[in-house]
């Protein structure tokens, strides 16, 4: 049904006043209202995939009756930020993980395939995305590159891409912008912001690391939310400046416990509150679940199971501006429903999208059509240099060295700098994986320079091999750390060979890998048959030392030029505060 059309409104007007015929009447289930947050029992008519009555009157007539079995129905429930090319899943195979979850609607922000792959990369990406059993929406690329000057990208996206995209029907917000594009008044992204907003869509925020100055600074270019906030006085202070909270919970940035706690502790208000998964591997989905884990998690920690509910639903619509066709069960809107047992621990029964039975008990009712992307999205990794160990040396005077190390932390993508004396042999520096110190490197991989970005790392652990991705943000070149260079270099070569993917080497041996030849970014199988060699990626970094509960996507953030204290990219050592490339070494005192 087309909702601008005038003919389809007239129609849903008359199926509401009896003079035309239902599609489906959800018969006998208990409506869950986000508007008042009452729960009353109902039967659910349908019209064209759009609901007509949450409350249909009991002579209705429809085409099909569903036995709701006294079930709650809730709305549909929608993720505020996602970077599906994360999930490393094409959004059709993402939908056999997400949709029996109950999630019918989510707003991505397509930068990964941008920076690979530019404008064309991102048609791409929606045309392939007709037939789904959720809603997609685009949270328009603000930065490709992330970083200008200090990284190298396949794509870029000007003012005239962004001015394009922003016009597209699906197109729903300006994606998350750098704060120092905004504070040091950079007026091409200034220039963005302003155009999203003439558009009359929102522009989501990124405020990691930021001081409370520079928070007021990037506030008042009108920056609408925040998915980075780790704890809940970080979460208070960007709301009293006017932002929204996104509340994470992915891989390896879990922030749900931290700022959920904190409302159930103080009682707040929970209207400005949404939820996202952000970055999510298919392998976490399939154990936990995904919006629809964070709503138990949510209401386990004492949240109100309405609150919980309205988080992700109607909050997330009105917030992006869409609630006049998503986000609750009112008369007008989709008819994408979720029955559950228990409003304490929510689990989707049965799913419907725009009136459909999509799922049921976990699984999709059918299959979703595979999508196609064109050939040459599929040969982009092009390396210059890095298929050698030599390549990977970092030449250094004496026999050691001070050495600026990057060090990670489980659960989240912030990094802080610290210091570690290094052996120098041949000139080479070391890595020293006795003190947990690993060589990291980022290699330039759409043949524009051969660059190669050298720096330290701790936190991994190996203790011998190396690990490799093509998903490395927001750049996406090569990024590869291990304990010798040449397992780093075997590492590279198999990436090359798969056009893109995910790899653990111990020398010449590939233990195990991914191929993700679609950009270098997203598998061409289904979720089972990736989420089955991640598994075997996992369990390979751990054999060799590695303790971090997501390796992968640890690894895909630490070359982040854009979240403190340190990111590495094909350029060099970013000092992410000063935006500037910086020495791996001390100077001498």
């Amino acid at each position: 049904m087309d909702m601008d059309n005038l003919d389809s409104t007239i129609e849903l007007i008359e199926a509401a006043c009896g003079t035309r015929e239902l599609d489906l009447i959800i018969r006998d289930v208990q409506v869950v209202n986000v508007f008042t947050g009452e729960i009353n029992t109902g039967s659910i008519g349908i019209y064209h995939g759009m609901i007509v009555s949450p409350n249909i009157p009991e002579q209705a007539k429809a085409k099909k009756i569903f036995e709701g079995k006294h079930l709650f129905a809730l709305p549909g429930l929608i993720d505020t930020h996602v970077h599906i090319d994360s999930t490393l899943l094409t959004p059709s195979a993402l939908a056999d993980l997400i949709t029996p979850c109950g999630t019918t609607a989510a707003f991505a922000d397509p930068m990964e395939i941008a920076n690979a792959a530019g404008m064309e990369g991102v048609k791409a990406f929606i045309q392939s995305s007709s037939s789904l059993p959720y809603h997609l929406f685009v949270e328009v690329p603000s930065r490709v590159p992330s970083a200008p000057g200090l990284e190298t990208t396949g794509g870029v996206l000007g003012l005239a891409e962004t001015r394009a995209m922003l016009g597209w029907d699906n197109t729903i917000s300006l994606g998350e912008i750098d704060p120092s594009k905004i504070i040091e008044r950079k007026r091409e992204y200034l220039e963005k912001v302003l155009l999203a907003q003439a558009a009359g869509k929102i522009v989501n925020g990124h405020t990691a690391g930021l001081s409370r100055k520079k928070l007021v600074a990037y506030a008042c270019a009108r920056i609408a939310d925040d998915h980075e906030c780790i704890s809940y006085d970080e979460a208070k202070e960007r709301l009293a400046h006017g932002m929204s909270i996104l509340v994470r919970e992915g891989s390896t940035e879990r922030n749900l416990e931290a700022l959920v706690g904190g409302l159930v502790r103080e009682k707040a208000d929970t209207h400005c509150w949404m939820m996202c998964t952000d970055d999510k591997h298919p392998d976490d989905i399939a154990r936990e679940g995904h919006i629809d884990h964070m709503l138990r998690k949510a209401i386990s920690l004492g949240l109100d199971p309405i609150k919980a509910i309205q988080m992700a639903t109607i909050n997330a619509a009105v917030h992006f501006r869409k609630e006049h066709v998503l986000g609750s069960l009112s008369p007008g809107r989709w008819a994408d429903i979720v029955l559950t047992r228990d409003l304490h621990e929510p689990r989707a029964e049965y799913v419907f999208f725009k009136g459909e039975l999509v799922a049921e008990n976990g699984k999709l009712v059918n299959k979703i059509k595979t999508e196609r992307f064109p050939k040459w999205l599929h040969h982009t990794v092009k390396i210059t240099r890095g298929m050698s160990a030599g390549d990977f040396e970092l030449k250094v005077a004496g026999s050691r060295v001070n050495a600026r190390v990057i060090q990670i932390f489980p659960d989240q993508i912030v990094n802080q700098e610290k210091a570690a004396v290094l052996e120098v042999i041949g000139g080479n520096a070391q890595a020293d994986p006795e003190q947990d110190i690993l060589k990291l490197a980022v290699v330039e991989r759409y043949g524009k320079n051969g660059n190669i970005g050298i720096t330290f790392v701790s936190g991994f652990g190996f203790k011998s091999g190396a690990m490799a991705s093509s998903v490395s943000h927001d750049h996406h070149n090569i990024v590869v750390v291990g304990a010798d260079e040449a397992s780093m270099a075997g590492c590279v070569r198999a990436i090359e060979r798969m056009q893109g993917g995910l790899v653990v080497c111990n020398g010449e041996e590939v233990l195990a890998e991914l191929a993700l030849p679609i950009a270098g970014l997203l598998s061409d199988q289904t979720a089972e048959k990736v989420i089955h060699s991640l598994k075997g990626l996992n369990e390979a970094a751990w054999s060799m030392g590695c303790n971090l509960p997501a390796p992968f996507m640890t690894l895909s953030f630490i070359s982040l030029p854009t979240v403190p204290e340190l990111g590495l990219t094909d350029m060099g050592l970013i000092d992410v505060r000063e935006h500037k490339i910086i020495s791996p070494f001390y100077p001498d005192a």
